[in-house]
């Protein structure tokens, strides 16, 4: 059970990946990617967990020895993370409309035809 975490954030790697490598049209591309960086930041999230660690809050009647403290700096960055992840998937959703209007299609293939054309 300890490696479940890990399982999980493995299968959900490979569903985006083979949604990525997959699918024809970019918004699905797009929402491959974010099912892509859920894994990423499940798997980061999962390292930085440690068995029976607590919240580092320091207490004055307890020595540092005495206690295991589990490090707040992984799900931080995985915070960032997500903050990040989430403004380039608005970009990126821009872009898609726009080549929408461009193009009429979503579909890659048509739109490298169409581009090809122009």
């Amino acid at each position: 059970m300890h490696n479940l975490p890990y399982v999980v954030a493995i299968v959900i790697f490979c569903i985006g990946l083979y949604m990525i490598i997959t699918e024809d049209s970019v918004m699905k591309k797009i929402i491959g990617l974010t099912i892509f960086q859920s894994s990423i930041l499940i798997f980061f999230i999962a390292l930085g967990k440690i068995r029976f660690g607590i919240v580092p809050v320091s207490k004055c009647e307890v020595t540092p020895c005495d206690i295991i403290y589990s490090n707040p700096l992984p799900h931080v960055l995985m915070l960032t993370a997500i903050v990040v992840g989430i403004a380039t998937m608005a970009v990126a959703i821009s872009f898609c409309i726009l080549v929408q209007k461009k193009f009429g299609t979503l579909n890659s293939t048509e739109i490298l035809g169409r581009a090809e054309e122009e």
